[in-house]
């Protein structure tokens, strides 16, 4: 406020006349005198016996103290802005329109859904209530909504975080990882695949490190947040007649435009890249880093619309050239199709490829000159979903694993070499690479998967069951014959590299140890160069296994990334460091842990703790702080 000046006994602001209100009350004997006088007037003419003055009660009751500002209250329906805020508010972000649809600087269309909340969404909610009731046993657990499972909120940027040993200077950057975590309670069932997208960073900047966690902001879960509850179809209602009718649910609400499925339906919970200047959470949603470490949701990307097809969680980016290849697959033909995406982010005309039914294709590998595409049978079959009262994905294990290698600039799949394997599937690849007339493709390689054991119903007792192990196979482009040879004891995934080698020739490969599916229990250390110890049951150190990083009784880990001391190859390729969320079930607290990669020390380099329970999650990946720079400029 500016200067005042005394009128007799009051202050006036200078700017506008404003009365400064300041009363001189005298608490002296008078008004004590006073104060007697009333309560005997009260005592001798007011019945305190009768009822309480209703103004005093219920909500208008007061309450006695002051709430300062809280920020970011949940909003159930849509806050109208006035029309010209809305087009200040774009120009400032440099945001133009087409057709409709509104895109922010690099092209990131901005995701602004429209659902709709009338009669037709509340018939449909009556009908889905209804089916629930007769067809849903509520009685069943749902697993992976308890424990370290369970979702947990956002936190904004928690700083000074304590830090036991040293975090090196290759470090700064921001680590996160990105896992499922419902902000609504499941109407039904729950698979542990179902989870909207939260992303969990640690800053690190000479030597401190800072933690936040962010919901990745989708369409999906911008709609949830409009309705106040869970609207989407869930893969954990994906099973026997109550599934069929899950999917009339989801078609009803898309069909008469309840839920806008405009700017696609997807999570966002599974694995994070960075290319061309943007981090992407897939599915191809665009987070920012912002300088104090907090991630901030831009938009989504679909290439100049020249995407109209899903986007595979495991795209790869050449460190040499800078493009990224992409693949996605669906349940209608084609069934794959296979893109590149140039360093500048440009995305070229999609290869279809042709394989004989829709599968579940999680990832594939590239080389130098090839990209391999998977047709493992692992099929989508909605029939057996109804008869057999199982998920609509199932393995089929009396089919041969197909691997398909095609020249990764093909314009069509005409070029493309097909090999068979045993009956296998896979989740992972660690990387692949030619030597001589050989592809060669390193992965973790599992018998038999039952879906089932991952959404931990009544098949429990098969959690066990997945022991993926790591494989070398290779396919001879000149003889068209498919060799495999076995690596390792289960159970072996998330297996990650020194990245500045994808596509090459490397000799390190670091994997996660699993419990059960979803318990990681350790990190270990392969070497390629070395033969596989033979009479071994378990993971032990000997062989081509130099180290084991074991997490300890009660504590279990998520994907390992590995991050190089130098950038390139022209270090060794080992030396470096892993860094990896971990969760203390004896005490219930989160950490990240630092791990030596070239010694695999069990003395960790550095353990940050962290302010709050961590969930576990899906995959991870490091943003370098010249990448955070990069990306600033959007």
């Amino acid at each position: 406020m500016g200067e005042t000046k005394e009128v007799v006994t009051m202050e006036r602001n200078e700017e506008g006349g404003w009365v400064v209100v300041k009363p001189k009350p005298n608490k002296k004997f008078g008004g004590k005198a006073i104060d007697w006088l009333e309560k005997v007037i009260v005592k001798l003419m007011y019945k305190s016996n009768a009822p309480n003055c209703p103004f005093l009660s219920g909500n208008f009751a007061p309450i006695h103290e002051e709430t300062p500002p809280c920020k970011d209250l949940p909003v159930k329906g849509y806050l109208p802005h006035k029309k010209i805020d809305v087009e200040r508010k774009r120009e400032k972000m440099g945001m133009k329109e087409e057709n409709g649809v509104a895109r922010i600087e690099g092209g990131v269309v901005v995701v602004d859904p429209k659902p709709q909340n009338g009669v037709a969404a509340k018939a449909i909610d009556w009908v889905e209530w209804a089916i629930i009731k007769l067809m849903n046993d509520s009685t069943k657990p749902l697993p992976f909504l308890q424990g370290n499972f369970a979702p947990t909120d956002e936190t904004p940027p928690f700083k000074h975080l304590p830090v036991i040993g040293h975090l090196p200077e290759c470090l700064n950057g921001e680590f996160v990882r990105v896992g499922p975590n419902p902000k609504f309670a499941p109407v039904a069932g729950y698979h542990w695949f179902d989870g909207d997208g939260m992303i969990h960073g640690l800053q690190i900047k000479d030597g401190k490190a800072t933690y936040v966690s962010r919901f990745v902001r989708t369409s999906r879960l911008k709609q949830e947040e409009f309705f106040g509850g869970a609207k989407f179809m869930k893969i954990g209602d994906l099973k026997g007649l109550f599934g069929l009718f899950s999917v009339y649910i989801y078609m009803l609400r898309e069909k008469l435009k309840v839920l806008d499925t405009s700017y696609g339906h997807g999570t966002a919970n599974t694995a994070m890249i960075y290319h061309h200047g943007k981090l992407l959470a897939l599915h191809e949603d665009v987070v920012k880093i912002l300088e104090d470490g907090d991630l901030q949701t831009l938009g989504m990307l679909d290439y100049d619309k020249r995407l109209q097809h899903p986007f595979t969680a495991h795209p790869k980016v050449d460190p040499v050239t800078g493009e990224m290849f992409t693949f996605g697959y669906s349940q209608t033909p084609p069934f794959a199709t296979y893109r590149v995406i140039s360093k500048d982010g440009v995305m070229q005309d999609p290869v279809p490829i042709t394989i004989p039914a829709s599968v579940m294709m999680h990832d594939f590998a590239i080389t130098e000159n090839y990209a391999i595409m998977m047709d493992l049978p692992l099929y989508f079959r909605p029939k057996e979903m109804v008869k057999k009262k199982q998920l609509a994905y199932s393995f089929d294990p009396t089919k041969k694993a197909r691997f398909g290698v095609l020249p990764r600039y093909a314009k069509n799949e005409s070029l493309i070499k097909w090999f068979e394997l045993p009956n296998c599937f896979i989740f992972h690849n660690a990387n692949a690479w030619e030597e001589g007339d050989d592809v060669v493709l390193i992965t973790s390689r599992l018998q038999n998967p039952d879906l089932d054991a991952i959404k931990g119903t009544e098949k429990d007792e098969q959690r066990d069951g997945f022991t993926n192990e790591l494989y070398e196979m290779r396919f001879n482009m000149k003889s068209g014959l498919a060799s495999q040879k076995k690596l390792s004891e289960a159970a072996v995934d998330f297996p990650r590299i020194n990245e500045n080698y994808t596509g090459r020739k490397q000799r390190y490969v670091y994997g996660t140890i699993l419990n059960n599916v979803a318990q990681i229990t350790g990190v270990v250390k392969f070497d390629l160069h070395e033969e596989p110890e033979s009479g071994k049951t378990k993971l032990e150190v000997g062989g081509n296994v130099p180290g084991i990083f074991d997490l300890g009784p009660g504590r279990f880990g998520s994907e390992a990334i590995f991050v190089p001391r130098q950038p390139g190859t022209e270090c060794e390729e080992d030396d470096g460091y892993l860094i990896l969320f971990v969760h203390d079930e004896n005490t219930g607290k989160s950490s990240v842990n630092v791990i030596d990669a070239k010694t695999m020390s069990a003395e960790p380099v550095a353990v940050v703790e962290l302010p709050k329970r961590v969930p576990f999650g899906f995959h991870a990946f490091f943003v370098t702080e010249e990448q955070i720079q990069e990306q600033a400029k959007m």
